[in-house]
């Protein structure tokens, strides 16, 4: 998911490679009925931006889920969930 957001952030001119975003990922396992199972999956993205770009920003971000394989993949079965965090460059 990070790979298309990163996308989506550049094809708006917004700068998210050389570490500017960060991805940490989480995923949430239970068991059913003896076996263990993915339930939950979010990803919290950490970019580095200026904020002039905060509308293109939030556009990206709300646009790249349902653009990207991984989330279409799995969003049927499991909970996905997106938190984004922008801070200023240093």
């Amino acid at each position: 998911m990070a790979g298309t957001f990163g996308g989506a952030l550049e094809a708006r001119g917004v700068k998210a490679d050389e570490g500017r975003l960060v991805a940490n990922v989480e995923g949430e396992v239970e068991t059913d009925d003896g076996v263990l199972v993915i339930r939950r999956i979010r990803a919290r993205y950490r970019l580095q931006a200026d904020e002039a770009h905060a509308d293109a920003i939030q556009r990206a971000f709300e646009a790249h889920p349902p653009k990207c394989p991984v989330y279409r993949t799995l969003s049927g079965c499991i909970e996905i969930t997106t938190e984004l965090d922008v801070v200023p460059v240093a």
